[in-house]
Formats: C-alpha cells, structure tokens, sequence
C-alpha cells in the first residue's frame, strides 16, 4: 500500500506532501474528509465492477468459439471412428 502511494506522489518530498494536506484540510475542513473519501471509494468501487463487466463480454465471445470448436472436434472424431 505504501509503496503504491509513494509511486503514485513520485519524487514529492515530506514538506510537500504536508503542504498538500494542510491544502486539502483547508478546501474541504475536517468533516468533510470522511465523506470525500466514501464517494472515492464507491467510484473506484463502481469503476471496478464496470471494468469486470467489460472483461465478461469481451471473453465470453472467445470462451463460446473455443467451446464450439472443441464440440466440432469431438463431433469429428466420434463420427471418423
């Protein structure tokens, strides 16, 4: 988790990231924080599922035509015996 954060702030040093989230603290105060990171979360949550669903029907196309050619094969081989 660290590590993907301090690649995510690449070459940011302590004083910066300090001033960022004094920053953020100042625009959004401390109350708000907890809600800004739940909507964060639901979208990277919602991004995920879509991505997932995207996947699903790229692949399912692909599993359909190898499992039709498999059944083709074995139809094949059983009328060839």
């Amino acid at each position: 988790m660290l590590n993907s954060i301090l690649l995510l702030f690449g070459n940011l040093g302590t004083t910066e990231l300090i001033i960022i989230v004094v920053i953020i603290l100042l625009l959004f105060g401390g109350r708000k924080i907890p809600e800004l990171m739940k909507g964060i979360g639901k979208g990277v949550r919602s991004f995920k599922e879509g991505m997932d669903e995207v996947k699903d029907e790229v692949e399912k196309p692909i599993k359909d035509a190898v499992n039709d050619d498999e059944k083709k094969d074995s139809e094949t081989k059983s009328d060839g015996k």
